[in-house]
């Protein structure tokens, strides 16, 4: 278990948290706690009247030594928020609640090791797989930022310690400190252009995870995209590990199926053979994994049809990955589209007995669907698609009822944790038999 900081680490110091959402107000908390003098905004009401305790103020930037932004909050593109605009004008950093984690554990006198996982698809899985393995192996490890816990929620490890951070990339362009003894890139692919201008500008994001980085620190990439190969001649002077789905893996998890979770297991490996695991440990570990919500969570099952929540799949790309696991399946998807909508997923139509479309771009997925003759029905919502989905199981006995969206969930859901939580209960309900 974790301690508590010491409440004088940042005493002296004066931030202003940005944004009281799931990392900012957790961060503004533990900042106050560690003894620094914390200023809050949201733009919205209703988060500051949440704000209880803290004080409440727009940010000014005189005397400031950081602005804390949440994550979602553009500093650059595609339109900077105004206190950002003043913090670069007033040369005060505009940091990442990580970056704060990093420099509070040094404080605290910590030589806890940080391992950062970042990448398009997979990085959750990965972050929670290696803090799993770590902590099956009698190790004390702790997961967030993206993932989970807000980064400064983690409290402190001692120094046998270990921090598993899934970092996105609003978080890696806001590190000014944070070193990762073990770092992992592990793919790439078209997402986030908006925040960053083009691909160049997003894969400059990521590779900010190797920041720092020195000869004694270990980089992971990815070997199975352009993209990544490419980083990998420019990933600074960390030992260099290259893994691929083509890996043949220590170990196998039934939570864990597709070449996908094979890159993941893979990159897990590598991680915890840089931290000192050996293969015993590392199997075991990955043998033993529960699996994510959201992430091909077997949520039921229907004689020997399996319904799958794949909820956390808001792209084509994530989508691909669930797409090849089945060979007859009744697929569910829609919400609010990414560039490209769903062609890049051509190859796999063939496998799909029957798509159910729900969400706002419901029609353009269907004129995708019909130009490659994939019967498909407009149902609108996840409630109509389950019940759609009951219907066509005893005449089209697919492997799997998945939802895989292939977008955002913003158009029907508060995120995709909701929407699938909503899926699993739905389907649980429609099979009777919960897995």
């Amino acid at each position: 278990m974790s301690a508590p900081f010491p409440p004088d680490i940042f005493k002296g110091e004066r931030f202003a948290v940005l944004g009281l959402g799931r990392a900012g107000l957790p961060a503004a908390r533990a900042l106050v706690a560690m003894g620094a003098e914390v200023t809050v905004w949201d733009d919205t009401a209703k988060a500051r009247e949440a704000a209880t305790g803290l004080v409440v103020a727009e940010p000014v930037m005189a005397g400031l030594q950081g602005l804390v932004m949440s994550p979602g909050i553009p500093h650059l593109l595609p339109k900077p928020h105004p206190a950002a605009i003043a913090a670069r004008a007033s040369g005060v950093p505009i940091l990442s609640d990580a970056d704060l984690l990093y420099r509070a554990v040094r404080k605290a006198g910590s030589a806890a090791r940080f391992v950062g996982i970042t990448g398009t698809n997979g990085k959750s899985t990965t972050t929670a797989l290696v803090a799993h393995i770590l902590t099956q192996s009698g190790l004390q490890a702790k997961a967030g930022g993206n993932l989970g816990e807000a980064a400064l929620s983690l409290g402190l490890l001692p120094d046998d310690g270990v921090y598993v951070l899934e970092m996105s990339s609003y978080m890696l362009e806001r590190l000014a400190s944070l070193r990762f003894d073990a770092a992992a890139m592990l793919n790439l692919s078209a997402d986030h252009i908006d925040r960053h201008g083009d691909m160049a500008g997003y894969a400059a994001a990521k590779r900010h995870i190797f920041d720092r980085q020195t000869e004694g620190d270990v980089a992971v990439i990815g070997a199975d995209d352009a993209l990544s190969r490419e980083m990998a001649a420019d990933h600074g002077p960390a030992r260099l590990v290259m893994i691929s789905g083509d890996d043949a893996p220590l170990a196998t998890a039934p939570t864990l199926p597709g070449r996908h979770n094979a890159q993941n297991i893979a990159a897990a490996t590598a991680l915890c053979h840089a931290l000192g695991l050996g293969d015993a440990a590392i199997a075991a570990g990955i043998r033993s994994y529960p699996g994510l919500a959201h992430r091909q969570e077997l949520v039921a099952r229907s004689g020997e049809t399996l319904w799958v929540n794949d909820s956390k799949a808001t792209n084509a790309d994530s989508a691909a990955k669930a797409l090849s696991c089945y060979e007859r399946m009744i697929w569910i998807a829609g919400g609010q589209s990414k560039e490209g909508g769903i062609a890049p997923l051509a190859e796999f139509f063939p496998r799909i007995r029957h798509a159910l479309l729900i969400g706002r771009d419901a029609a353009p997925f269907a004129e995708t669907l019909s130009a490659h003759n994939v019967a498909h029905s407009l149902v609108g919502t996840l409630e109509r698609a389950v019940d759609e989905a009951v219907r066509l199981i005893p005449m089209l006995a697919p492997d799997a009822v998945l939802l895989s969206p292939a977008c955002a969930s913003w158009d029907q859901f508060t995120g995709f944790d909701q929407r699938g939580d909503v899926f699993r209960d739905l389907a649980r309900k429609a099979a009777g038999e919960s897995i």
